[in-house]
């Protein structure tokens, strides 16, 4: 029985992963502290380019996988059981039948047989491998998709809206539906960073906070962080020397939000907002597919790939003020001043009820 694998969807869910894996490998007798994990890059969500060699490049896991993981409109045969059937009861039959299929077809894409490993974690739950791990009843922990995400969207609550106890029951105990974050039957618990910022805490919820395991780090656990996710740490150094020639300067994270060219509008519109205070510089979220540096191509940018917490471990790097729409930026250590746009900004672009989800519930 191996021990520990970690299902990522996301650059951050790999970050965070390292977090983990790091405090474990500290603590650990020194004879044991490499080769106990698995680590598998979902490929559905993120193009990870040449992640995996890098990973792998550090020897902190055991093995790095790559997962094919299909979304459900890869399978039209599932399509037939998302049909609106006019009534609670025929639609939950529907569910029912389609929770069972999709486990079914995704098996075959599912890289590793995850019966022979004693912890699982997954990240975003709510994708197909959740699916696959109750359905197979195989148990595993779950882990908060990005930084206090529940709190700004409970998904598991917004999507199951009208009736919510019952799918939840249904899920919990009976494993006749699948509700992620925390409420599949063989998911025994789910890691969050603050259970007092969500509004409605699931009995599973346990609290993992991920600045104390940022904290720990030492000067080699950072080195190794950077040599996971920074493509061209020299360039990167350039970049951060050049920087800081310039003055005050404003760091726009970008969120991949909208359609492309209403995101364009968004942050054209946020550049003209902060433009007079300082220098502006551009982060795009690794999931955001609008070309930065063909439309913004006058702002200096950073890596797309690169997690937004590596600029945490230069510390001659600092922003006057960090900016973002959705992202929780509280307490970076390179920034004077962050600012969170959140709702209130992005109503002015789409229907409030597409990004006002908590409030649906």
């Amino acid at each position: 029985m191996k021990d520990r694998i970690y299902i990522c969807h996301t650059y951050y869910h790999v970050y965070v992963t390292f977090l983990k894996e790091l405090k474990l490998r500290a603590e650990a007798d020194p004879a044991k502290k490499a080769g106990a994990a698995t680590l598998v890059l979902s490929k559905m969500s993120n193009n990870f380019e040449n992640l995996k060699s890098r990973v792998e490049s550090t020897g902190l896991f055991e093995e790095v996988l790559e997962f094919d993981e299909k979304r459900e409109d890869f399978f039209p045969e599932l399509e037939k059981y998302r049909e609106d059937t006019g009534s609670f009861l025929g639609n939950l039959k529907n569910r029912i039948r389609f929770t069972k299929e999709y486990a079914r077809l995704e098996a075959s894409y599912v890289p590793v047989d995850l019966r022979t490993y004693k912890d699982i974690y997954v990240y975003c739950d709510s994708d197909p491998i959740g699916y696959y791990l109750n359905q197979n009843h195989i148990r595993y922990h779950a882990v908060e998709d990005g930084l206090n995400c529940l709190k700004n969207f409970d998904a598991a609550r917004y999507d199951n809206r009208g009736h919510f106890k019952i799918k939840a029951f249904l899920s919990m105990y009976l494993n006749l539906i699948f509700v992620q974050n925390g409420y599949g039957k063989y998911c025994m618990d789910m890691e969050v960073n603050d259970i007092s910022a969500i509004r409605y805490p699931c009995p599973r919820y346990i609290e993992l906070p991920r600045k104390p395991l940022e904290d720990r780090l030492t000067a080699e656990d950072k080195q190794l962080l950077l040599q996971a996710f920074v493509r061209n740490k020299d360039e990167l150094e350039h970049q951060i020397e050049e920087s800081n020639k310039v003055g005050d300067k404003i760091l726009i994270l970008t969120d991949p939000v909208c359609a492309l060219d209403v995101r364009e509008q968004i942050f054209r519109d946020i550049i003209k907002m902060y433009e007079k205070e300082g220098t502006i510089f551009l982060k795009p979220h690794p999931r955001d597919l609008l070309d930065y540096q063909k439309l913004f191509a006058e702002y200096p940018q950073f890596d797309a790939s690169m997690p937004m917490e590596m600029l945490n471990f230069f510390p001659n790097l600092r922003f006057k003020k960090v900016v973002t729409i959705f992202t929780e930026v509280k307490g970076l250590p390179f920034a004077d001043e962050a600012v969170r746009l959140g709702p209130d900004f992005m109503d002015a672009y789409e229907d409030p009820l597409i990004h006002r989800q908590n409030e649906q519930i």
